[in-house]
């Protein structure tokens, strides 16, 4: 990979970098860092100056489809961080349509709650990991799609949370219905 000096450009290249001020897609109106891939680089993409630059890789292949799909893979991340979020302010607040909370769940609100505002933490803070640990081997040809064991293991609390989260809510209505 090669990130080259705006004085040793080609003639595509600069026709990137003289391309007008878009505000949809550069709101801070920097250049855009052009990422030659090659297996030999050793430092990583995110760090390279200017920092708010937009990151342009060659399409060669299949780059754009799998650029596109650690995207969406990001951005399904960063849903269930607001998603988990949301529950938790509402798991906090003791959100009840129909009837008062009871002093079980007034007990229980926030203790559950912490715990998912601390995964919903933990779940965007593993969608960023994942999504700039495979931009930079993209950026290095060397990237293998697939998910870690940390991710795994944040999907994995995650998920038997939300299920122990609603046998525990599904329980104390039970009881308090009766």
């Amino acid at each position: 990979m090669d990130f080259r000096p705006l004085d040793q450009m080609d003639s595509s290249d600069q026709a990137l970098l003289d391309e007008p001020y878009n505000p949809f897609y550069n709101i801070f109106g920097v250049k855009p860092v052009i990422v030659n891939q090659d297996n030999d680089y050793d430092r990583e993409v995110f760090t390279e100056r200017p920092l708010f630059g937009v990151l342009l890789f060659e399409n060669a292949a299949s780059d754009a489809r799998d650029h596109a799909a650690n995207e969406r893979t990001f951005l399904s991340w960063l849903r269930l961080s607001v998603y988990m979020a949301i529950v938790s302010v509402a798991i906090v607040m003791s959100f009840h349509l129909k009837s008062k909370p009871g002093d079980i769940e007034k007990k229980i609100a926030l203790p559950v709650g912490i715990i998912f505002w601390l995964l919903a933490v933990a779940c965007l803070i593993s969608g960023l990991a994942n999504y700039i640990r495979t931009v930079s081997r993209y950026s290095r040809r060397a990237a293998l799609v697939q998910a870690g064991w940390k991710t795994q293991v944040v999907f994995t609390v995650v998920a038997t949370a939300i299920v122990a989260a609603c046998v525990l809510f599904l329980s104390t209505n039970a009881k308090s219905s009766r």
